[in-house]
């Protein structure tokens, strides 16, 4: 596990049954996990998005007896990091700087490669896949479903929402699906969590990559891998959660026993097209 502050955050969020409301100012906090322990009961909730009382319920959850107290532990158990001089880096750099802290947050969760491999498997046993991803996270599901579509024999796009978008996902259970592929980042459409509730309804199991285990996506994931993004410039950066794309691609093609073929099969008619210019 990462020694990072978000980490260490998260770690003391385990185990605990979070309201909705709750669960929004933990993944407030997991995602400013530098500034929140000096953070007032008020700033923390405008952040959050969120009442005052609600700041001082969440502390009380968490079995503190105020939110004074909550900040006090989060002083001694997550301190901000050694600023290692980034005063001398400017936004751009100080950007760039925090996505390799996500990316080695995400090395140090991949340790344990259990969830990446159960989420392989459950990827390729589906015929049809469908992954949905929308607005920020659109390009990360049409990434995905790019290179997914070279060794899975059937991979269904969802990366428009309205009024098609259930119907879609009923077509993919009737034609067979198991499992659905969610990519969820900020901001969190509604239509996603709508989606995704539906989705669960019809009987798919749900593997979501998230910005944050607190993501309001993840009370209708079965099983959500986090990836945090960068939020340090005008627009998020996803450099985490394209990655870990990447890992649950090579991770569904060790479960698919004809994924070299099919690859060489693509190679094999992309030199006879001359496809590439390599």
């Amino acid at each position: 596990m990462s020694d990072s502050p978000a980490a260490r955050l998260q770690a003391l969020f385990e185990g605990h049954r979070l309201t909705p409301t709750q669960r929004r100012i933990a993944h407030c906090m997991v995602r400013r996990a530098a500034d929140v322990p000096f953070l007032s009961s008020v700033e923390l909730a405008e952040l959050a998005g969120v009442s005052q009382p609600s700041v001082t319920r969440f502390a009380v959850a968490l079995g503190f007896d105020g939110y004074p107290a909550l900040r006090r532990h989060l002083r001694e158990v997550a301190p901000a990091e050694p600023e290692r001089g980034e005063s001398a880096f400017n936004e751009y750099q100080q950007a760039v700087h925090a996505e390799i802290e996500n990316l080695r947050h995400l090395a140090a969760l991949l340790a344990d490669p259990e969830p990446v491999e159960r989420a392989g498997r459950l990827l390729a046993s589906s015929r049809p896949l469908p992954v949905l991803g929308l607005r920020a996270a659109s390009s990360q599901a049409r990434g995905f479903a790019y290179f997914a579509a070279k060794v899975h024999p059937d991979v269904r796009l969802l990366d428009e929402g309205g009024t098609m978008l259930t119907d879609r996902i009923d077509a993919a259970v009737r034609a067979g699906a198991s499992v659905l592929l969610c990519f969820a980042l900020p901001r969190h459409p509604r239509e996603v969590v709508e989606a995704l509730a539906y989705a669960h309804a019809a009987g798919l199991t749900v593997v979501t990559v998230a910005d944050s285990a607190f993501a309001p996506v993840a009370k209708h994931s079965d099983l959500l891998i986090p990836a945090a993004v960068g939020t340090g410039l005008a627009f998020d950066t996803a450099c985490a959660p394209m990655l870990l794309g990447r890992v649950l691609l090579e991770a569904m093609c060790d479960e698919l026993p004809d994924a070299q073929a099919r690859l060489e099969q693509f190679d094999a008619g992309a030199a006879a097209r001359g496809l590439f210019v390599e």
